[in-house]
């Protein structure tokens, strides 16, 4: 069972960067109605949240599968709730994802967004306090309250400041996402119960569950898990919600939302349900094989840039589940390598489609073609992440897919190879994109665009840096989370050899 490292840095790390953005979210509401000001108190509130998280991967203890800088105190002791928060090997990377990315989507923000920008920065940082503490939360009333608290600004971001089907993209986006949680809050309640009345996620991993309460529970879960990554057949409110969104809402649902599904997987799915896991996985292999080869083949047809990065995330994500139920070490490993990969080059992306749409107010392919003569700068980064979400050997993508592919081949040998088509479909798609917006023709109305300016590279340059550095050196964010998956992989394939002593059957 997992323990508890306390933390000894002095400070409490994780509830300073939960809730620094909190806090920059009230002064932007106390500033008045500059814009000006709300820019930079965003700014300079999402930049120390991000140098604030540093020391989380810096100090982090690569030889155990403990709990990390665990902060804990009673909340409301009467329903037996504690304020608990720490990471593991997983939730670290994630935490430093939500920290850089919503700092880069302030950045690319600050001139595409012009009306109620002071409302827009508040949504902003409130929607990175909900995503950190997701990721950092132990206490299962603790995460229930930040996986709904992340749901509302991220529901504004859309209606607000979204395209021109906004409202139904939100509305579809909030529906879809609430009908997982009023599941998952039910299953919370039975773990309360049937876990001794505690809400505390290490002591419900210690305990072993009815097969038949596992069943059930489990699906509750899965359901709300498989929205968000989103899953097929639960994959419909993507493409709406990426197209309406602004570029920085696109960033963000892409970069961390998704990953959200994967890591409720990981955290609950997982340790809490191993034999009712192994019961489900054959499904969940069809569907992440069927979401690799749908997602690639659709994102073949589309028109709209957005529509097909969108369209895109679901094959990746279909790679993330594949590997993390493969139940092997290379392919966890390799699964929530690419859950980070993904945010990095598919946020960037995102962001390369909103900085053209700045300057050309469209995102249909049909209406560029010849780019590299006018932006050459743009060019370049475009091309670095679209080798990189093909998997382009050197860069992040191959690493994450290469990991996930060679530990589902060694226990899941026909979804592995059904797998692999996804990669080839992958590259058509992405690289018959490329040719059509950045080669062919110049078409008349964009021979007067500008390249990038040095605020608009600065997105761009970070998350370039991380596609070559994963990709060239990835040992770095391999040990990080190579002890927590070790102790994962001992839970469930533990559970599943006493299940298999026992002659375990189904319903």
């Amino acid at each position: 069972m997992t323990g508890y490292i306390p933390n000894n840095l002095g400070y409490p790390i994780l509830s300073l960067v939960c809730f620094l953005p909190l806090i920059g979210a009230i002064a932007i509401l106390l500033a008045g109605k500059r814009d000006g000001m709300a820019r930079w108190l965003a700014l300079i509130t999402s930049g120390i949240t991000f140098l604030v998280s540093i020391p989380l991967v810096t100090n982090f203890d690569r030889t155990t599968s403990n709990m990390q800088f665990v902060e804990q105190k009673s909340w409301i002791p009467a329903w037996h709730v504690n304020y608990i928060v720490g990471v593991d090997g997983i939730s670290v990377l994630l935490v430093m994802l939500t920290t850089l990315l919503t700092l880069i989507c302030v950045i690319s923000s600050w001139k595409a967004i012009t009306v109620k920008v002071k409302e827009y920065m508040m949504a902003l940082l409130l929607l990175e306090t909900g995503m950190i503490g997701v990721f950092i939360a132990l206490d299962l009333f603790l995460f229930y309250i930040f996986w709904e608290a992340m749901l509302i600004p991220m529901f504004l971001l859309i209606i607000i400041w979204g395209g021109p089907r906004k409202m139904y993209a939100g509305l579809k986006f909030f529906l879809y996402t609430l009908a997982g949680s009023v599941l998952m809050l039910l299953g919370i309640i039975a773990l309360y119960y049937q876990g001794g009345h505690t809400f505390e996620i290490v002591k419900l991993m210690g305990r072993h569950y009815p097969m038949s309460f596992q069943y059930w529970v489990f699906l509750a879960f899965f359901i709300a898990f498989a929205i968000k990554v989103p899953m097929f057949p639960f994959h419909t409110w993507l493409p709406d919600a990426h197209v309406e969104a602004p570029t920085a809402g696109s960033v963000i649902l892409a970069g961390v939302l998704l990953k959200m599904g994967t890591y409720g997987f990981l955290r609950f799915n997982l340790p809490m349900f191993p034999q009712a896991t192994m019961h489900f996985t054959p499904m969940i292999l069809v569907l992440s094989v069927v979401a690799i080869i749908y997602g690639a083949l659709v994102a073949m047809i589309q028109k709209d840039l957005k529509k097909l990065i969108a369209y895109s995330s679901v094959s990746h994500m279909g790679f993330v589940t594949l590997g993390i139920f493969a139940f092997t070490r290379q392919g966890m490993e390799g699964g929530i390598l690419q859950m980070l990969n993904h945010g990095v080059t598919t946020g960037a992306l995102f962001l390369c489609v909103g900085l053209i749409y700045e300057r050309t107010h469209t995102r249909m392919i049909a209406d560029f073609g010849g780019l590299t003569k006018r932006l050459p700068i743009y060019a370049v980064f475009f091309m670095i992440f679209t080798l990189s979400s093909l998997g382009l050997p050197g860069m992040n993508g191959f690493i994450g897919e290469f990991m996930i592919l060679l530990g589902a081949f060694t226990t899941q040998r026909i979804y592995a190879v059904i797998g692999t088509t996804g990669i080839i479909l992958g590259a058509a798609y992405m690289l018959w994109m490329y040719q059509r917006v950045m080669f062919m023709e110049l078409k008349p109305k964009n021979s007067s665009l500008i390249d990038l300016s040095m605020r608009e590279a600065l997105t761009l340059i970070p998350l370039a840096v991380f596609v070559f550095w994963i990709g060239i050196f990835p040992n770095p964010f391999l040990g990080i989370m190579h002890e927590t998956v070790k102790h994962l992989l001992m839970q469930v394939n533990g559970a599943a050899n006493m299940s298999a002593s026992a002659g375990f059957r189904g319903f």
